[in-house]
C-alpha cells in the first residue's frame, strides 16, 4: 500500500438484510487530509464510518488502515477515534468526568489521561465541571470531538461535527480540525453543510444509493464546463443588464428581489462566458461590488450527481448481483 494514504478501500459492499447500504465503494485518504464525505440521507455515510471506526464490517471488499488490513473483529483499527450519530455522553456526569470515564474504559491513567488539554482544545474549559444533561446540542458535538481526541489519533472520524454549533463555535472546531491536519492527523468527516466541507475538505467523496459518484479534489468539481448561476451587482445595474444580455453564453435570470431593473442580477453562465464579461465590464468603467455563486459549485455537483439517483427506487442488489443477473 502507498505509504502516504491513511484509508484504502477497494469494493466495500455491505448489505443490511436486502439493503445495500455501500455496493463496490473505494476510497483513499491521504495522511494529513481533511476528506469529506457528503450525499443525501441514506447514502452509505455512516456506514461506511462505522467500517472505519469498527462497528460493523464489510460483507466484501479490503479496507487497509495506515497499511494494515481490517480484518472482521468489531473493533476500532489502531490509532483511529471519532464518533457516528452523535457522541454517546453520560447525562449525570460532568465534561471533565465523561472524558474520564473514557480515559477509564480504555486503561488510562486518568491522572495524565490529558484532560484539561483536550477540554481546553475544543473550548471547553469554563464547563468542564458542568453536568451534560444541560449541554446544548454545540456543546456535546465539542465534548465529543475532545474525546476523541484523548488518544491523539492518526484518524480522526466524525459524523455531522458542525451540528448545533454556533459560528464562534463552529470557527473553533474548524480551527482545531485545521491544525490536527497540519500536523498530519488524518481527518473524515460527514456533513450536510457544504459550507463546512469547502472551507475545510481538500478532497470529497460524493455518495448516492450506496455507489461513490465522485471522488477527488474539490477543484474538479468546480469544471469550466458547467454552467452555474451567479449573483452579479455594480455600481451601474443597468449598463451590466445591457452588457449581458448582448454577451455570448451569458443569459439572464429573474433578478433575485424579483422587481424589474433590481439592483442584482442573476447570470447562468459558464466560468468563460463569465470572465469575458467581467472584462468588458470593467473596461467600460462598470465597477464590480460582488460576484458570487448562487449555489456553491459542490452544491451544484452534488445534486447533479445525486438527484438521479434518488429518485430512483432503493436498491435491492448490489452492483456486482445486477451483473450476474444480468448475464
Amino acid at each position: 500500500m502507498d505509504s502516504t494514504l491513511a484509508i484504502r478501500a477497494r469494493g466495500i459492499t455491505k448489505c443490511f438484510g436486502d439493503v445495500v447500504a455501500l455496493d463496490d465503494a473505494d476510497l483513499e485518504v491521504a495522511q494529513g487530509q481533511i476528506h469529506g464525505l457528503v450525499g443525501p440521507n441514506g447514502a452509505g455515510k455512516t456506514t461506511l464510518l462505522g467500517l472505519l471506526l469498527g462497528l460493523t464490517v464489510a460483507d466484501s471488499g479490503r479496507l487497509e488502515v495506515f497499511g494494515t488490513p481490517v480484518g472482521r473483529a468489531f473493533e476500532a483499527p489502531g490509532g483511529v477515534a471519532g464518533f457516528v450519530d452523535g457522541p454517546g455522553l453520560y447525562p449525570s456526569l460532568t465534561a471533565r468526568q465523561n472524558i474520564a470515564a473514557l480515559a477509564a474504559l480504555r486503561g488510562d491513567d486518568t491522572r495524565s489521561a490529558g484532560i484539561d488539554d483536550v477540554l481546553g482544545q475544543v473550548g471547553l474549559t469554563d464547563v468542564a465541571d458542568d453536568r451534560t444533561r444541560g449541554f446544548s446540542l454545540g456543546m456535546r458535538q465539542r465534548l465529543g470531538l475532545a474525546a476523541a481526541l484523548l488518544g491523539k489519533p492518526r484518524l480522526l472520524v466524525l459524523d455531522e461535527p458542525f451540528n448545533g454549533l454556533d459560528p464562534a463555535g463552529k470557527k473553533h472546531v474548524h480551527g482545531v480540525l485545521t491544525r490536527l491536519a497540519r500536523e498530519g492527523t488524518s481527518v473524515v468527516l460527514s456533513s450536510h453543510r457544504m459550507d463546512d466541507v469547502e472551507a475545510l475538505c481538500s478532497e470529497v467523496t460524493i455518495l448516492a444509493t450506496g455507489r461513490v459518484v465522485f471522488s477527488g479534489p474539490l477543484g474538479k468539481l468546480a469544471t469550466e464546463n458547467r454552467e452555474l448561476d451567479y449573483r452579479l451587482l455594480t455600481s451601474d445595474p443597468e449598463h451590466a443588464r445591457r452588457l449581458a444580455a448582448e454577451a455570448p453564453g451569458i443569459h439572464l435570470a429573474e433578478d433575485t428581489d424579483g422587481r424589474p431593473g433590481g439592483e442584482v442580477l442573476v447570470l447562468r453562465a459558464q466560468v468563460a462566458a463569465l470572465d469575458a464579461l467581467v472584462v468588458r465590464l470593467i473596461h467600460e468603467g462598470v465597477s464590480l461590488r460582488e460576484l458570487a455563486p448562487v449555489v456553491s459549485p459542490l452544491e451544484a455537483a452534488f445534486l447533479d450527481l445525486t438527484e438521479h439517483r434518488t429518485s430512483e427506487s432503493p436498491q435491492r442488489k448490489t452492483h456486482a448481483q445486477q451483473q450476474e443477473t444480468g448475464r
